[in-house]
């Protein structure tokens, strides 16, 4: 269904929790306050994304039709309202929030129904969806509520760059779910919210004869704490190596990337206010960035280093257009981005500012 210019998908997963029938004392002694308790649990995947609006607004001519065919079909798997794999934790509400109980399925659908046995008490829940096969982000940290985190794999010895993230990741949580033994008509609801995002920078090459292009981005988020849905900035950005993706035809090449949010523009939530997620002030300074490195067909490369002083936020797909030159050059017209130049780059010889 959809409100005003925004897409919401949802399924439900339904889960309950039966009375075990050999009785509480098989569970936990002879402790009848921690019988298993007759709990309903729905799990609802929330898709907010502005995926449709962003490529009907950015590539809206007839010449971008083979960009839009190709980055539609790259995207297909991760602003999905399917969920392959779903990930559940329950914690100890109290000292450390120690892990309980843990299980995994496997979905493979957009409804289903499974029985699970928890003894009576209040817990912390975590619920995390699609993580298998997403390549880059996996889950860590389970043996405590707090330190649960989906992080990203970290570049390794002789390797500059990561991949993009092949899936569209999904959490949620409960801060308390009191299971109460003997309790009738007990139900709970998790929202489970989309976590990653993308980005989709499109080139026309209408005449600038260059030998190759590759495309690099950085300033996201590495990771994510799932039970304060908070996201890990680094220090240093690591450099994620984007996707071309395979344009049929024509002059305009497109490469994509999924990865997590960048830091969003200080202040900006508080100053507007809107059922819009997507709209925000812009920042004086970069936030993320594109690095383009074009090579001539003498050899020399050319980096442009395309600056986004609007953030990128989960659910959100950024599309920017630009346009190389036969000097190497990459440059766009569009306002939220700044761009840089260095002519005859060499690795090495230039020193790229940290976001």
């Amino acid at each position: 269904m959809k409100f005003g210019r925004y897409t919401f998908r949802s399924f439900m997963m339904i889960l309950c929790t039966l009375p075990l029938l050999a009785g509480c004392k098989d569970l936990i002694d002879d402790n009848l306050d921690n019988c298993a308790a007759e709990v309903a649990i729905t799990y609802e995947l929330r898709l907010v994304t502005n995926i449709q609006t962003e490529i009907a607004t950015e590539l809206n001519q007839p010449e971008d039709a083979y960009v839009k065919q190709a980055l539609e079909s790259y995207l297909q798997p991760v602003f999905t309202d399917f969920a392959h794999d779903l990930d559940l934790s329950f914690y100890d509400v109290v000292g450390e929030n120690p892990l309980l109980h843990h299980k995994s399925e496997i979905m493979d659908a957009s409804q289903t129904s499974y029985t699970l046995h928890l003894p009576a008490q209040n817990y912390m829940h975590n619920a995390v969806a699609n993580v298998q096969g997403n390549g880059v982000v996996s889950l860590q940290n389970i043996d405590f509520g707090h330190k649960a985190s989906l992080d990203q794999v970290k570049t390794k010895a002789g390797e500059d760059s990561i991949a993009t993230h092949k899936t569209g990741l999904f959490t949620g949580r409960l801060k308390e779910m009191d299971v109460k033994a003997g309790g009738k008509d007990q139900t709970f609801t998790v929202t489970l919210n989309m976590a990653n995002c993308a980005t989709a920078l499109v080139i026309d090459t209408t005449g600038s004869n260059l030998k190759s292009i590759k495309v690099y981005s950085t300033g996201f988020a590495t990771g994510l704490k799932i039970a304060d849905n908070e996201y890990d900035y680094p220090v240093n950005y690591p450099i994620v190596k984007d996707d071309r993706l395979n344009v049929t035809a024509g002059n305009k090449i497109c490469f994509a990337s999924v990865n997590y949010p960048s830091k969003d523009t200080p202040g900006s939530k508080t100053i507007i206010e809107t059922t819009d997620p997507f709209v925000s002030v812009g920042s004086n300074t970069a936030l993320w960035q594109w690095r383009c490195y074009a090579t001539l067909p003498d050899g020399t490369i050319t980096l442009s280093v395309l600056n986004v002083k609007r953030p990128l936020r989960p659910g959100q797909l950024e599309i920017v257009k630009a346009r190389a030159f036969d000097n190497g050059v990459i440059d766009t017209t569009a306002p939220q981005v700044g761009v840089s130049v260095v002519l005859d780059w060499t690795p090495g010889g230039h020193y790229i500012p940290i976001l």
